[in-house]
């Protein structure tokens, strides 16, 4: 039996027991997708705004820095 087929099992059997609410049953469904999606964020390898703007810094930098060498090397 895979994961999803016994989590359902199990929340099925709470449920049928009176030990968990629906409100119980919501909390953990929204924390089971949040965990989700960070952990699929997590795959993605992204990086934040700011480390974003920095990276775009340095290679604007870098880009200058090419253009100039470019210029120096066709007056040669």
């Amino acid at each position: 039996m895979n994961n999803p087929e016994k989590f359902f099992k199990m929340m099925s059997s709470l449920i049928e027991t009176g030990v968990l609410t629906s409100q119980d049953l919501a909390k953990g469904l929204l924390t089971s997708a949040k965990f989700n999606k960070e952990k699929f964020a997590n795959k993605l390898d992204l990086v934040t705004r700011e480390e974003f703007a920095v990276l775009k810094k340095i290679i604007e930098k870098q880009q200058k820095e090419i253009n100039v060498l470019k210029k120096k090397k066709s007056k040669r």
